[in-house]
């Protein structure tokens, strides 16, 4: 069977196309300190590679003979959040039908057994079960717990504690080295006892040496990843994909998979393996991953209901300048789950992630526009009438922003959300909407693209659109000046000579009527900037 593009379950060597999983981590530090006796954290965001990384660690340990390495699964636990015991006792029915299915320790299942006999739960299960393995195992013991963070509340607090009650009878009566996996560091477990006391990840093991965090693809490990199909194969892919698709992605490695999947199999004509795969099969199968709402990517919009994510990702999609008020725990929490970036600046992680978090935030409020068409704002000669479309997104704003902005999650960037909205609306299937939030200067710029030749698609004559997003604090005259000189700005790094900026006024004293106007009359340097208010 050929190989393919993994975007499902840990990766089988065999079957997918990878990067060899020990050298996106520092092999040579783990090993130092498994043989240091160490308990450590490994965490990165879902669907990174983290769960087959740890299968070929603990492969790699077994293979060399020096120690017993068991990854185990605890996710099954997170059902019985509100009953300890029973969650502690799959945890440790787990960890035994992992070391026999792996082959590590078989005897372990019948020891469990003994220790739940007569349906008893002895004080500190989890803790008892690992020493008994440890006493009786020829060899000192490297356990992996993966999905630590699925747990909550005082299941998470009792596992914590059981393994930090073991660790000075370490490596004779307990494991020699615990890794902990999952999304989060354990410094941002803030867990919710039955007691409403709120305790930190820290607090509860305050053993963890360190925290390792799995980096994304670089980009030399994007074309090494690609080329594997070409070797496998014989079909290439353009270069000028890479450049786009390092931006898109930041090398997010479930998008860079998906990527390739969609490329090379689920376009049907490209599974002739003669074909190259082209820059514009490549954008092709960019929007059907943006469309297919997978798995990964409601994941990723499921999380921004959470209130620490939510502060942050408003901030971002509204250009506040505030955003010095969150947290740092918050912000590195964020990251940690692989939605934004801190360095060098605090952004939306990729290209990718920007397009689908405001798609998928109004994705219900975005189907209930029904009385707008696609073709009312095509001109003859194929390019949009972008006046038009604005004009009539002023009276749909008038109409419907009271309604839009109670209901949207994020009000903060509520005008540009609904903007954003009405625009992919019209768009969509046509052309697409590239987003850009600059964080601290109050806006958000959009760079709409429209291909003229649908034959010929983004290869052909392409209408560039630059549109600029600012909400109106206080001076109008300055707002303008300011916002003339940055709209153009992005036209020119863009190659767009069509700039608009759209300025909201959400006093609401301001009458609609005064709110909103259009300007054409600004210039910055020869190029012209069309100004209108809402």
């Amino acid at each position: 069977m050929e190989k393919f593009f993994n975007t499902a379950g840990p990766i089988i060597p065999e079957d997918h196309y990878h990067i060899d999983l020990l050298h996106r981590l520092d092999w040579e530090e783990i090993q130092h300190m498994i043989a240091s006796k160490k308990y450590f954290v490994l965490h990165a965001p879902r669907q990174t590679g983290k769960t087959s990384t740890l299968l070929a660690m603990a492969q790699a340990l077994n293979h060399a003979g020096k120690y017993k390495a068991l990854y185990v699964n605890i996710e099954a636990a997170q059902a019985l959040r509100h009953d300890v015991n029973r969650a502690i006792t799959v945890i440790c029915q787990a960890l035994a039908s992992s070391a026999r299915v792996y082959n590590v320790e078989p005897q372990l299942e019948s020891l469990t057994r003994q220790l739940f006999s007569e349906g008893q739960f002895p004080e500190g299960a989890l803790t008892l079960q690992l020493t008994r393995w440890a006493e009786m195992s020829d060899k000192p013991i490297v356990l992996m717990l993966d999905e630590v963070d699925a747990l909550v509340g005082d299941t998470l607090i009792s596992l914590l504690r059981q393994i930090r009650a073991g660790y000075a009878q370490r490596p004779q009566a307990f494991p020699q080295s615990i890794i902990l996996c999952g999304v989060r560091d354990v410094r941002d477990y803030r867990i919710h006892t039955s007691d409403k006391e709120i305790i930190t990840g820290g607090s509860a093991f305050n053993i963890k040496a360190t925290s390792l965090v799995m980096g994304n693809f670089t980009p030399a490990e994007i074309r090494t990843l690609y080329q594997q199909h070409t070797d496998a194969t014989g079909q290439t892919f353009a270069d000028s994909i890479f450049p786009v698709l390092w931006e898109d992605t930041r090398g997010q490695p479930w998008l860079v998979n998906a990527l390739g999947y969609e490329m090379t199999w689920e376009d049907r004509e490209a599974r002739d393996r003669s074909l190259p795969i082209t820059k514009e099969r490549y954008q092709a199968a960019r929007e059907r991953l943006i469309r297919s709402r997978q798995t990964h990517l409601d994941q990723l919009t499921d999380k921004l209901r959470e209130p620490r994510v939510h502060q942050v990702i408003a901030a971002i999609l509204a250009g506040q300048e505030r955003i010095e008020n969150i947290r740092d725990d918050d912000l590195q929490y964020v990251e940690d789950l692989g939605l934004i970036t801190t360095r060098p600046s605090i952004a939306i992680s990729n290209r990718i992630y920007q397009e689908i978090i405001p798609r998928e935030v109004t994705w219900a409020w975005q189907s209930t526009i029904t009385n707008q068409e696609t073709a009312w704002y095509v001109l003859p000669d194929g390019r949009l009438d972008i006046p038009a479309l604005l004009r009539a997104f002023q009276q749909f704003f008038r109409e419907n922003s009271d309604i839009w902005l109670q209901g949207l999650p994020f009000k903060e960037a509520g005008p540009q959300l609904i903007l954003q909205a009405f625009l992919q609306r019209i768009v969509n299937g046509g052309g697409r909407i590239n987003r850009e939030y600059a964080l601290g200067r109050k806006y958000t710029d959009l760079l709409l693209e429209w291909p003229l030749d649908k034959k010929q698609g983004y290869y052909g004559q392409v209408q560039r659109v630059v549109l600029e997003l600012k909400i109106l604090y206080s001076n109008l005259d300055k707002t303008i000046t300011d916002g003339v000189q940055q709209v153009a700005d992005y036209a020119r790094r863009c190659g767009s000579e069509e700039a608009f900026l759209l300025i909201f006024n959400r006093d609401p004293v301001v009458s609609w009527d005064a709110k909103i106007w259009e300007n054409a009359d600004f210039k910055d340097g020869d190029l012209p900037v069309s100004v209108w208010g809402s």
